[in-house]
């Protein structure tokens, strides 16, 4: 039950840079809400909203010098928090409210074995009296977050642990010292969707365990539907809309919540085109149905046609130290075999490890398979050597993951997009193929003032569609996606998967979409491969394998989506 009385109250918070006074902006304005006992409330947005920044200043971690809090009052058990010295706030910190991370990767010290950093907050807050019973009151919250063999975990160092697990340890060090608000700042964003679900749970039964609160930060919709009581939606630094979350979802009132919860593929109906926050914004959407039938007839046209890749029994094994003198093997694929056809999308979907990554670098050569043939246009690539291979790179390109390491810093964005023309001999000289750029760039919704521009100085679902115009600079015939929309808010998602089938369909391209979202996998794919522990678990049409799952693992998947 949750009491009357609010365990943690902001008030007109304006969080603001530290400039001039004329240069000074307002990153968070007229911030308002309440959090109560044994609650959890959701806070939704796009980057650049204000969501963690708002978090960060509950915790008194604003980076100094560079933000500040110019108004507004931050409550917590009738404490105002902003007029507290460093030395106060430090004592909460930890024990009264405490914070989990996005990346856990980073936010671990990964110099000092996990039990050892756990073992850091009790000693700072003197749980316990005595080291040992400390280190056994360690051991009992890694139990508590299922972490299997604690004994051993708590000697280990993060790199030795998956990403759910390093999110686990995140947690145990949250919940140690069983504070009253647990601030959850995007926990689940780099995790397979099994994973997801598992810490999504473990929260909700370690909240209904402690009666602690919760406020849980995302930009997934789906996700918060499924663990919040209360949802505050947030936009450009100000709360638009709030209230109870299934409310909120079944009958949003404004247009920015109407169009977050729209951009989100659905499983149940299939859009020609996903609508955007422009869309709504705009009040021009459009929501054309591709039906069963519509879709019936086009597989037919792609699939009376020959594969443009056969993949044949493909094997990667690594090699894999296990002492100092011995060493053994892992089988990251094993006798994988599939086809591709030309204008197809294939969705590859599995948990990480399962191979996705690994099967994509063996179709551009990029990696080596151990075994097994794979064919493109009849001719096994396999066999090529180094400059049939740097041939074959126009041919097959791919799209990667994260948009901000994949660009070149220190160069602007027409040298990236030319670079590769230069090499493949696209356009007779400089003036030509900057013509040409200039052309993919309007293409992916770019104006031709970004040709002398950084990549430093756009944003992440733009850096994409820069890596996307360098990608299909070259007309390639084939196009690996390997995990391309993950790291975009669900509005620049919606924008680049529509930029996407929009490409498709002008330039005929087929593409490998390599994702652990289903949601998405399924909007954009005409067939789908499953993929667990190097081997193929299951193929078929994506809607009917989303309808009739014929495998087990298939159906853990599939139920792991979040509604």
């Amino acid at each position: 039950m949750q009491s009357k009385t609010p365990l943690l109250q902001v008030l007109d918070l304006e969080i603001t840079t530290i400039k001039n006074t004329q240069d000074s902006k307002s990153l968070v304005q007229n911030c308002s809400f309440e959090l109560y006992q044994n609650e959890i409330l959701g806070i939704v947005g796009e980057s650049g909203s204000g969501k963690s920044i708002t978090s960060l200043a509950i915790m008194g971690l604003l980076p100094k010098g560079a933000l500040t809090i110019a108004n507004g009052s931050i409550v917590f058990n009738k404490v105002e928090l902003t007029q507290l010295k460093e030395e106060e706030i430090r004592s909460y910190r930890g024990k009264e409210f405490a914070m989990i991370f996005q990346e856990p990767m980073t936010a671990l010290n990964p110099t000092m074995t996990c039990g050892r950093q756990v073992l850091e907050i009790l000693q700072q807050h003197r749980v316990h009296n005595s080291d040992s019973a400390m280190k056994q009151e360690v051991i009992s919250l890694f139990k508590k977050v299922k972490l299997p063999n604690p004994q051993e975990v708590y000697h280990k160092y993060p790199h030795q642990l998956s990403g759910g697990q390093k999110q686990r340890i995140m947690i145990a060090m949250a919940i140690s010292c069983k504070p009253a608000v647990l601030i959850a700042d995007e926990p689940t964003t780099a995790l397979d969707v099994t994973v997801q679900k598992d810490i999504v749970e473990l929260l909700k039964s370690l909240q209904k365990e402690t009666g602690m609160s919760i406020v849980f930060i995302t930009h997934d919709l789906g996700l918060i539907s499924s663990i919040a009581d209360r949802v505050i939606v947030m936009y450009k630094g100000k709360i638009v809309e709030q209230g109870n979350c299934l409310a909120i979802f079944n009958n949003p009132k404004e247009l920015y919540t109407q169009a977050l919860i729209a951009s989100r593929p659905s499983i149940d109906v299939r859009l020609k085109r996903l609508p955007t926050i422009s869309d709504f914004l705009n009040q021009v959407v459009v929501d054309e149905i591709v039906t069963a039938e519509d879709r019936a007839k086009a597989h037919q046209n792609l699939y009376n046609r020959q594969p443009l890749l056969e993949i044949r029994n493909v094997v990667k094994d690594y090699i894999v130290k296990t002492g100092l003198f011995r060493s053994g093997s892992f089988r990251a694929l094993d006798h994988v075999s599939f086809n591709v056809y030309e204008g197809e999308t294939l969705g590859l979907v599995g948990e990480s490890g399962c191979g996705k990554s690994t099967l994509g670098n063996a179709i551009l050569q990029l990696d080596k398979a151990t075994e097994g043939q794979i064919f493109y246009r009849g001719i096994d690539i396999t066999r090529l050597n180094k400059a049939e291979i740097r041939k074959l790179r126009k041919e097959i390109q791919i799209i990667f993951q994260d948009p901000y390491s994949s660009l070149n810093p220190r160069i602007t964005v027409g040298e990236a997009i030319l670079e590769p023309m230069k090499v493949h001999k696209v356009g007779s000289d400089y003036r030509e193929r900057k013509s040409m750029v200039i052309d993919i760039l309007s293409r992916v919704g770019l104006d031709k003032e970004a040709f002398d521009r950084y990549p430093h100085e756009f944003s992440g679902g733009q850096r994409q569609r820069i890596g996307i115009a360098r990608t299909i600079a070259l007309n390639p015939k084939l196009i690996i996606c390997d995990e391309s929309v993950s790291a975009l808010d669900i509005s620049v998602q919606a924008q680049v998967l529509n930029l996407l089938n929009e490409l498709k369909d002008k330039f005929g391209f087929t593409y490998i979409f390599i994702s652990h979202d289903l949601a998405v996998v399924k909007y954009v794919s005409d067939q789908i491969v499953v993929m667990n522990k190097g081997k193929v678990e299951e193929i078929n049409e994506a809607d009917e394998l989303y309808d009739n799952p014929q495998k087990d693992y298939t159906r853990k998947l599939i139920s792991a989506i979040p509604k």
